[in-house]
This record gives structure tokens, sequence and C-alpha cells, in this order.
């Protein structure tokens, strides 16, 4: 499947308000150090990137922004077309008909009637309170139509993964090598005994607001936990071996996204995604409660 286009909309002049990175240009390595990673991801070999530079948000696209941009262009995103989408099971607020199926294989996952970006665990849901969240059950056709609204782009996997890195090589988190270091968190990711208790130790259950835990080396926020973010790439986890060394693009087709980050989701019993090297992906139409996006400027 080829990339596709953005779709039509006008390229700025939506105001996006989020906070600017600048990444100065220059070269790491990129991929999993440790050894850490799941071998289906394809985090190896380790090769080095060259990298100009660019600005990037300093933190997810909140709820603030997306519904400013919503307000100015009509968009309804995919969710809403399609009616529902994917929650997780404790945070479910909906009425016991509006379920309308568990995935067996994740049975934490529900699929929700009237889950949306506005509604983003069930039609009960509301976002009162939570505008400076990152905004959430939005697919990457929904980001990149943000994108196109406020002329930007999302970033490619290498941006992504250098701005995060802080200039920094070799570091498991973009803080260190310690999940908590001095016993203070620096990611909101999930605590106790997934999926049935949130011991919420790192003040959070769901969403965090944007910002909430300390910047990293080049000052940007959330690179890990709190929510996955689409990046332009095509995922392929034998990519790695033939990437360019000069920003590199991804392959140029696929089926599935790349999204990088990992959630408030993330626990090491299963899932330990939150590290600066971790790649994961997902279908590019598809949405849940716990995916979002960063733009860099186009």
């Amino acid at each position: 499947m080829p990339r596709p286009s953005a779709p039509a909309a006008p390229t700025g002049p939506g105001r996006h308000p989020i906070a600017q990175a600048l990444i100065p240009a220059g070269r790491f390595l990129m991929g999993d150090s440790f050894g850490e990673g799941h071998p289906a991801d394809g985090e190896l070999p380790v090769h080095p990137v060259r990298l100009d530079a660019y600005a990037i948000d300093a933190t997810p696209v909140t709820n603030d922004a997306f519904a400013a941009f919503v307000a100015a262009t009509g968009h309804r995103t995919e969710a809403e077309q399609a009616g529902h989408s994917a929650v997780f099971a404790l945070h479910l607020l909906a009425e016991p008909a509006d379920v309308l199926a568990v995935f067996p294989k994740t049975p934490w996952w529900i699929d929700v009637r009237g889950a949306d970006w506005r509604r983003p665990y069930g039609p009960l849901a509301t976002l009162d309170g939570r505008g400076d969240h990152p905004v959430v059950q939005v697919s990457r056709g929904d980001a990149e139509a943000y994108c196109a609204w406020a002329g930007r782009r999302l970033p490619t996997e290498a941006e992504w993964e250098y701005a995060a890195r802080g200039g920094a090589e070799s570091l498991r988190y973009p803080w260190g090598n310690d999940l908590t270091p001095g016993g203070e968190h620096h990611c909101n990711i999930w605590h106790g005994t997934f999926p049935v208790e949130n011991t919420e130790e790192d003040g959070w259950s769901a969403t965090s607001p944007v910002g909430a835990f300390p910047a990293g080396g080049f000052g940007l926020h959330d690179t890990a936990g709190n929510v996955w973010e689409w990046c332009a790439d095509w995922f392929d986890p034998a990519y790695y071996a033939r990437s360019p060394v000069h920003d590199p693009q991804g392959p140029p087709t696929g089926s599935v996204a790349v999204t990088r980050g990992g959630s408030y989701l993330c626990h090491d019993s299963y899932c330990n995604r939150y590290r600066t090297a971790a790649r994961s992906s997902s279908t590019p139409h598809s949405s849940a409660a716990n995916c979002g996006f960063r733009t860099v400027a186009a």
C-alpha cells in the first residue's frame, strides 16, 4: 500500500499552539543497544543516522489544539465516521448496550459504540478538565489532516527517536538507564498487575496532562509513556538492515504504520515499549484510547 497523501485541507493558516523544540543537525545511533526489544519489532541492527536540523512539538498535540482544528475545518475523525473505537476495559464509560465486542487476543480492549476523540472512554465520557491532555482516538489519517491544516507534518521515525534521545547515545530512556532514578517517576506508564490493577504510583491511570513529567535533553516531554504517537513511516521489522544513513523515510509501502513512545498501558510484564528505541505499529485507519501524535515543522 503506498503512503497516503494528507487529506485535502488548507495548508495554514491553522494556528498550531504547541511549543516547539529545536533539534540541531547531528548523527546518532538508532536502535536497541541493550538487546531488550521484541524480535518481531525490528529494533536491530543498531545503525547510524544523520539528520538535518528541524523543529518538533515539545509535547503531543492536546485536546484543546485538536478541538480548534475541528472547529475551523469541521473534520470528522475516522472513529466518528465509523461510530465506534477501542477502549481499555478498566476505563470504560458506557452503557452495556454500547459494548460491541471484546477483542479475543487482548480482552482488556473493548470495541465501544460512541467512543471518539471527544469521548475517549465511551459515550458517557467527556473532556472536562482534560484540555491539556493529549488527544487520542485519532487515526494516522486524522493526524495528517491536522498537519495539513496547520502547515506541518508527522515526524519520521528517525526524527522521533533522535529528538527523544535528547543528544545522548545508548540510554534506555530519555532520562537515563533507570526507570525511576532516585525513586522519582519520569513517565506515565502502568504500575501494578496488568491488566487488572493500576496502583497509579505515577499519579495517573489514563492520560496525564502533557508536560507533567520532566523534559529530555532537547526539551521534549512524554516521549516515554502517556500515549503512543503516530509517525510518518510504514512499519517493516527488516527496514533497519537497509536504512540509509541520511534522513531515512521508512519503506515506500506497507500495511501498518509506525507508532512510538509507549503509553499509559505499557508495563514490563508484557510491553516494555516505553524504551526510547522501542517500536510498534498499527493499521493507519485505526484509533484507540491510548494513541495520539506530535508534529514537525513542514
